[in-house]
């Protein structure tokens, strides 16, 4: 058991390691964000399953609070109203829960965010394809293959693993970075 615990966080060590590459890219996204949220505008998050999870995650840290008190920032996950999912999913299928809602709710300026570890989730897309009509940035966290959401995205940050479990670990570190870069951005810490 202790060998098999070891190589786990040598596994995430070396993850985390590799995933320096994407430091332009981080920096990109980060900009974006500060620029769209400087305009007055919103950041959208979306997601499936631990991506759900963390999507909120990430909007809860916007909207709440990252590392120190200070004013909300406009931000919400596209992954919170069951009532929506769920409607939305009855009438018009499960691939438009989230470009229904974006539709209905997204605008030239905002950022949409997304987190895939497959980076081929077919509900995703027919968001960054709603995005990309209302002339919203779109920000995607994938795994390290080429994919749908990577090629179709302004910025993917490439989380540097195959295995979704390690994806997220990456994702939720990216997130929580450029959350942190964002607040300090507008609300100086003294």
């Amino acid at each position: 058991m202790k060998e098999k615990i070891q190589k786990y966080f040598q596994t995430v060590s070396n993850n985390f390691q590799l995933l320096e590459k994407q430091t332009q890219n981080i920096e990109s996204a980060s900009n974006i964000i500060i620029d769209s949220l400087k305009k007055r505008n919103k950041i959208i998050f979306c997601g499936n399953g631990g991506s759900a999870a963390d999507s909120q995650h990430l909007a809860a840290e916007l909207l709440g609070r990252y590392k120190f008190d200070r004013n909300p920032l406009p931000a919400i996950s596209l992954t919170v109203d069951t009532s929506a999912l769920t409607a939305i999913a009855n009438d018009y299928g499960y691939d438009h829960v989230f470009s229904r809602q974006l539709l209905g709710l997204g605008k030239k300026g905002d950022v949409l965010f997304c987190m895939s570890t497959s980076g081929n989730s077919k509900n995703v897309i027919e968001a960054i394809n709603i995005a990309k009509q209302l002339e919203i940035k779109i920000i995607s966290l994938t795994g390290c293959n080429d994919s749908e959401i990577s090629k179709k995205s302004d910025i993917c940050i490439k989380a540097t693993s195959l295995e979704t479990n390690h994806i997220q670990e990456m994702h939720i570190a990216i997130g929580h970075l450029i959350c942190e870069i964002v607040e300090e951005n507008f609300f100086k810490k003294t």
